[in-house]
Parts: C-alpha cells; structure tokens; sequence
C-alpha cells in the first residue's frame, strides 16, 4: 500500500516543533516526510489529510502485568499484543509478577514480532516472596531492563542485602511507596466522598510512609524509578525532596477520582487506591510540571470469572489500552488545554526515559507511527481478554486511523 498523506500535523519527537509535511507510507513504514506540497510522485491513494490528523511516535507503558502469556484466560501474549497495536503503543514493560515468577534467565524469553517492543522488569526476590533474593546479576544479563518487586515495598533489611550485593547498581529499580498493612483494609482514599459511600477508607500514610523511605533511599540509589504515585501529599513530598526520582502515575489515577465514578462503575478497585478530586489534580499538575515522568496503564487484566466476585475479594486493576489515548486527549488536550507535546511527553517520550531508553521518534524508513484523529469516534478493534476494562473505548471520541504495528485492514482511513 502507497499512501500519501498531504498536509498532515506531525509530531517528530521530543525536540522538534509541530508542523505541517506531506507524509508517504508504503506497505506500512513511513517512507518520507517533505515540506507540505512538494511530494509530488505518484501514489496509490494521495489525499489530503483532514486539519486534525496527526502523524506522531508510538507511545510507551513502563509496567503492566501480563502473568499466563501462553494459556491464560484474562489475557495472553497473542491478545496483550493485539490490544497494544490497536491503541498505539510500541513498547510495553511488564512487572515480573506471574503464574511463574519472572526471577531466573529462563522465564524471560517472551518477545513480540516488530515493530512491537516488549521489555522485561526482573523480580528482586524468588517467588515474589521478601526472604531470597533473585540472582540480579544473572536476570540483567538475560536482558530483564531492570529490577521490580511488587506493588508494596519490599523490607528495608531486604532492599539493604540488594544494595550490599551490588550486582544490579547501574539498571532501573521500580518500587512502589505502598505498604499494604497500612491501608487498614481500605481500598479507597480516606475523604468526604469514601464516608458518604460507607467504604472502608485507605489513610494516605499508606503512600507518604514508605515514599518517605525510598525519597531517603534516592542517593544511594541513582537508578530509583517510583512506581505509581496517587495522593496529593505524596505529590508534596516528591516535589520537597533534595533528590527526586522519576516516578510515574497510572492513568486511572488521571482520568477518575471518588468524587467522580460512580458506585456501580468498574474502576474503583486499585493498587494504590483511587483517590479523592484534590489527589486527581495534584496528580495532573505534577504531570504538567515535569514531577512526575511517565504515565503507567499498568495493566492489570482479570478474566470473566474472577470478575463476578464481590469488589473487596477480587485481586485490585484495571485493564485495557485502548481507552487510554482517547480518555486523556478528551481530558488534558480537550479539557485543559494541554498541548500535544505536553500529552506526548507523558504517554510516550517520559515513560520511554523512564525505562532508560531513547525517546520515540519518527525516522524515514521506521514502521513505529501512530495517525491519530481526535474528532471521530474511538475505533474499537479486536484486543485484550480482560473483563475489568473501565471504560467502553466506543463510547469515546479520537480514533487511531493508521498505526505501524497495524496490519494495513484494520485500517480505518475514511470510517467517520
């Protein structure tokens, strides 16, 4: 397929204005971007691209769980994949929690095909457990991009035996400012709206606590990534500290707060808990800010029957991709008037830095691209298993038109 897309808005990279080129893709790689106007050889569709198209980079999840790639029936490997493309992503970091727990060399030979780029957080203990240590040394070399516990924060005699062993000193370690017997059986941020739903409250000293002892932990430990900050004081410290890690932000966190969801609406069920309308804001504006670095979908799937239990007895996440980019264009770029460099950096080029990793380009010859329309309606395509998915993605506006990593018959270049 030859198309040639005259006058569309690209988005090159982190370094470079929006502007207006004449885009040609062939057989779905971007073959060259001219000043608007003078691609004049032929081409099997040439059209003139609509005022609010846009060519930008793919964008980039730091973690997210997928624990049966093979067999599983919340989601596999072939369904992640799928998901992914179809929301405009390329590179995805799953956490190392599994059915077999990705703590030896052996469990982490999983890959997609290109141009999808799937990375690996290696567990910092055996099992998931908090007595053995994995062997880092051995999971660094066997490619996981660095170190990752769970979604609480291991012992502090544990994270001292890592550091004293010294094998995985120069690599990201994603650890969460959580401690789950702190949480006092809540699971929603304590505030007016938690009382007036009669739900058993999560003190934000949950957060502050052990986000207090990683900020004091930041020096000796230059690779440091925070994963997931969600209240307003959180915020505050990270923002107080002499030395600040990257830290990152799930995108429910973003979008939904207790004040807003309602009672029967999936999504009220996380790890860290939803918090209240000033935690939602603390959060953007951190975001905005540059406070806070990448934002997470830290997608967490569950299958059909886990999801028919009570909320308080299923395991906590949301699942899904592809309401991600439309949700947050609505809210920031619609509704707040974030630019798009301001959302890319977010979604694409913070996450990818976060990992450690150039930022997403577009380059001539590269089939990592997105083309994104936010006036139609979101396009829903074949994707995740998972039954948790907050949101209906055809309920919302933006639509992923074209992307690299789609086969070019899930395109939808003329679809309203």
């Amino acid at each position: 397929m030859n198309l040639l897309l005259r006058g569309v808005r690209v988005l090159e990279g982190p370094d470079r204005p929006l502007r207006r080129a004449d885009a040609r893709l062939v057989d779905g790689r971007l073959e060259s971007l001219t000043a608007e106007g003078q691609d004049r050889d032929d081409s099997d569709d040439d059209r003139q691209a609509p005022a609010d198209w846009l060519l930008a980079p793919l964008l980039v999840d730091p973690h997210s769980h997928l624990e049966e790639p093979w067999h599983g029936r919340a989601e596999t490997l072939t369904s992640l994949a799928s998901e992914v493309a179809a929301a405009g992503y390329g590179t995805v970091a799953l956490l190392p929690r599994a059915a077999d727990w990705r703590d030896r060399p052996e469990r982490l030979h999983l890959s997609w095909p290109l141009p999808l780029r799937l990375l690996l957080w290696g567990a910092l203990c055996r099992d998931g457990g908090e007595e053995t240590l994995a062997p880092h040394g051995d999971l660094l070399q066997a490619g996981a991009l660095g170190l990752a516990h769970g979604t609480d924060l291991p012992p502090l005699p544990l994270l001292e035996r890592a550091l004293l062993a010294g094998e995985a000193d120069d690599c990201p370690w994603l650890l969460a400012p959580r401690q789950s017997s702190l949480c006092q059986g809540g699971f929603v941020r304590d505030g007016v709206e938690t009382l007036r739903l009669g739900w058993p409250a999560d003190p934000a000293v949950s957060e502050t606590m052990p986000l207090r002892l990683l900020l004091a932990l930041a020096e000796r430990l230059p690779g440091l990534r925070l994963m997931n900050l969600s209240t307003a004081e959180g915020v505050a410290l990270l923002e107080a500290a002499p030395c600040r890690p990257p830290a990152s932000v799930c995108w429910w966190h973003l979008l939904q707060d207790s004040g807003r969801l309602a009672p029967l609406a999936e999504g009220w069920r996380l790890e860290p808990s939803l918090g209240g309308p000033e935690d939602r804001q603390a959060l953007r504006q951190a975001l905005r800010r540059g406070l806070l670095s990448a934002v997470s979908v830290q997608h967490t799937p569950l299958d059909g029957e886990e999801h028919l239990l009570p909320l308080d007895q299923r395991r906590a996440g949301v699942a899904g991709y592809q309401a991600v980019l439309p949700a947050l264009w609505t809210s920031l770029v619609g509704q707040e008037g974030w630019s798009l460099e301001e959302l890319w950096q977010a979604l694409s080029w913070g996450p990818s830095r976060f990992l450690g990793l150039e930022p997403e380009r577009l380059q001539p010859g590269s089939d990592r691209w997105l083309l994104w329309d936010p006036q139609a309606r979101a396009i829903e395509r074949p994707g995740s298993l998972g039954a948790n998915r907050p949101l209906p993605t055809a309920g919302l506006r933006g639509a992923l038109r074209a992307a690299g990593p789609l086969p070019a018959p899930m395109w939808r270049l003329d679809q309203p």
